[in-house]
């Protein structure tokens, strides 16, 4: 687990940040993603909680309500389309990515188990962990690793991308299929693992996370039971491509520009 550490002093940062900071009752309250996520829209529903730098300049920024209505949307692709139940693995075979997150959180609101490679989120090319039982679903990109798996999804991670190019036979394009679903998740629907976010708390305390921090790092340190961590502290993450955080003097750079309060 990457410390986190304060971020360089290059710009104010909000005079609430840190310890000062006081966290929503319902945020803090939330036991289970989708009541977290409800939550954060109630408390602002415009604050940035998902940031993402990918290269070329890409940047892709989602609010609280835009990333409530993301996992809404995929949490109703896994169950509707993958015919995901509670305590299905959900094996994200991706590089660590803002959609990365948005999937992990879908599975976590219907009661599914997302997983991940362990060892590095940015080269995923082993699916060793996989053996014995296959997956339920398993999520890949057009030229990533395949493996046996209840269903295969493919998904296309460039930000404008609407369908998947390529990809194994078969597989649910993710990028097409997503946007047609529902952006609400009726509490009915909600199958929630109540340990998740407790497993979140977890993992940002040892972090050495406080309150309302926007921690911002390469991608493959921020993995989505850290970022669910600092969401549930009513902060906010900067996920940065590992190719654009290698250049000199970038993550400072970018540090400043989004008033980061804390870094890995």
């Amino acid at each position: 687990m990457p410390d986190v550490q304060p971020a360089p002093d290059r710009s104010p940062v909000p005079a609430d940040h840190g310890t000062d900071h006081r966290v929503p009752p319902a945020v803090a309250r939330a036991r289970d993603v989708p009541t977290l996520l409800d939550a954060l829209v109630e408390a602002d529903p415009g604050r940035p909680r998902v940031t993402w730098y990918g290269t070329d300049g890409e940047r892709v920024e989602l609010s609280a309500r835009v990333l409530a209505n993301w996992v809404s949307k995929s949490a109703h692709l896994l169950v509707e389309d993958c015919d995901v139940e509670p305590g299905d693995e959900v094996h994200l075979a991706l590089p660590q990515h803002w959609r990365t997150v948005v999937l992990a959180l879908a599975a976590w609101s219907v009661g599914a188990d997302p997983t991940w490679p362990e060892e590095s989120l940015s080269e995923p090319d082993e699916l060793d962990d996989l053996e014995p039982a296959p997956p339920a679903v398993l999520v890949t990109t057009p030229d990533g690793p395949v493996g046996p798996a209840g269903r295969v999804v493919v998904v296309d991670l460039a930000a404008l991308s609407r369908a998947v190019e390529g990809g194994p036979a078969g597989a649910l394009d993710y990028n097409a299929e997503v946007a047609g679903h529902d952006d609400v998740l009726d509490a009915d629907e909600q199958l929630q693992d109540r340990s998740v976010v407790e497993l979140g708390d977890s993992l940002a305390g040892i972090s050495g996370l406080v309150a309302g921090d926007r921690v911002l790092g390469p991608a493959e340190d921020l993995a989505p039971d850290l970022v669910l961590g600092a969401l549930h502290l009513d902060g906010s993450v900067v996920l940065v491509h590992p190719d654009v955080a290698a250049r000199p003097g970038a993550l400072d750079d970018l540090a400043a520009q989004e008033q980061a309060t804390a870094h890995t």
